[in-house]
């Protein structure tokens, strides 16, 4: 059976002062004017392929590669769609599904490193982003942020507390995700609406700031097509996110971005990606791609397209050797607009002097049947309080835990 579907087509828009490409191998050739007086032509091959969803059984699971000296095993399943997950001083596990628009505990009481504890706490409409902090949990949805109080003694919630009820609204990236940085404000992703297109909403595609309870809220940075993993160094403090790059501009094209953010950086989405590209199906307005080239932040490292980065978690637990310290964990959920699949596993990225150096696979094998099929695209990631690190699949419902042998 054809699995996946083929689709060729020309891009030609209006457009400028030459900026161009030519490649022998193509009826025509890729040329991206800088302003509107020649014609803008791009050539690009897409495609679609989903791997075929099959169950996480356990000869699945223990085909899972993960580094020497680790394991990985259920930690809990039959959770709905685990998408973020967050874990208290206390060691409760609270897990989103935004497709039930519930919050769940889950506790390993008797520290087997498999949960004997599974409670919905929160039901909360289109639920997904989750922080903690003081005491409270913070849950983010698409248009919303609540806060309610942690009963330590058992893990379950207070009655949520409407923060902000004007978030920007979803389109094509409603995941919104929030974290407390160093500076004790509240930091909130709200992804774009589109592909790629030019915003009427300025807060889409940018990281807000605001103070703890949601007031002064301000755009901290933008161009950020979909910034859903974030953090700071634990000893740096620099806050690094995870965007995702523009689909439908071919196999390995736009790749995945590490971006350092900074407080008033513009990173380009959606006229300029990588190194100064240029987008040839969108066109700044009142300006040329080179000039606004120039007031862009390029990424600091990039990775394989269409891998679909989610969760980013710095780790400072104590179970991993003390090479994994203040080293990051991406979840990277999965390609579809690709004609061989990739993503579909956990990376590591490397830092050296507190600057990110390289990926590494660190959980991988959820590929499987000669990649034609997945039984897990991976979203949340969280550091257990016993250090090990729990990853979450919204298609099988798995809480999965990696730690030390």
């Amino acid at each position: 059976m054809n699995l996946w579907k083929k689709f060729t087509f020309a891009l030609a828009v209006s457009a400028g002062s030459l900026v161009g490409c030519s490649d022998d191998s193509n009826d025509l050739d890729t040329m991206i004017p800088e302003n509107e007086k020649e014609p803008t032509t791009a050539q690009i091959q897409g495609f679609v392929f989903y791997p075929a969803l099959t169950s996480a059984t356990e000869a699945n699971v223990q085909q899972l590669k993960v580094p020497a000296g680790f394991a990985v095993n259920k930690f809990a399943e039959g959770v709905g769609k685990p998408r973020i997950i967050a874990v208290d001083d206390a060691g409760h596990v609270y897990v989103s599904d935004r497709a039930s628009g519930t919050v769940t505990l889950l506790q390993d009481t008797n520290n087997d490193g498999k949960a004997d504890i599974q409670k919905i706490v929160a039901t909360i409409r289109q639920a997904h982003g989750l922080a903690i902090q003081g005491g409270r949990l913070y849950v983010m949805s698409v248009n919303e942020l609540y806060s309610t109080d942690i009963n330590m003694a058992d893990g379950t919630l207070g009655r949520p507390q409407l923060l902000l009820s004007d978030l920007p609204d979803g389109g094509q990236h409603p995941n919104r995700t929030l974290a407390f940085g160093p500076d004790g404000k509240l930091y909130m992703s709200v992804g774009s609406t589109c592909n790629s297109c030019p915003e009427p909403n300025p807060e889409n595609a940018t990281m807000l700031v605001a103070n703890a309870d949601g007031s002064d809220r301000r755009i901290f940075a933008k161009g950020l097509r979909n910034t859903i993993g974030f953090g700071w160094h634990p000893q740096t403090k620099e806050f690094w996110g995870m965007d995702h790059g523009i689909d439908w501009l071919g196999d390995d094209e736009q790749q995945e971005e590490l971006n350092k953010i900074t407080d008033g950086a513009d990173y380009g989405w959606p006229y300029i990606y990588g190194a100064g590209n240029y987008n040839p199906g969108d066109r700044p307005s009142g300006t040329t791609y080179a000039e606004y080239a120039k007031r862009t932040t390029n990424p600091t490292l990039s990775y394989q397209a269409h891998s679909a980065p989610m969760a980013m978690v710095f780790y400072t637990g104590t179970q991993f050797p003390q090479e994994y310290q203040n080293d990051a964990f991406v979840a990277m959920r999965g390609s579809w607009n690709r004609s061989s699949p990739v993503g579909y596993k956990v990376v590591r990225v490397h830092f050296e002097n507190g600057q990110p150096t390289r990926f590494d696979d660190f959980l991988s094998g959820f590929l499987v049947n000669s990649r034609n099929s997945h039984f897990g695209r991976l979203v949340g990631l969280a550091v257990n309080r016993d250090g090990s690190l729990l990853v979450s699949d919204d298609t099988n419902g798995v809480i999965y835990r990696v730690a030390r042998q």
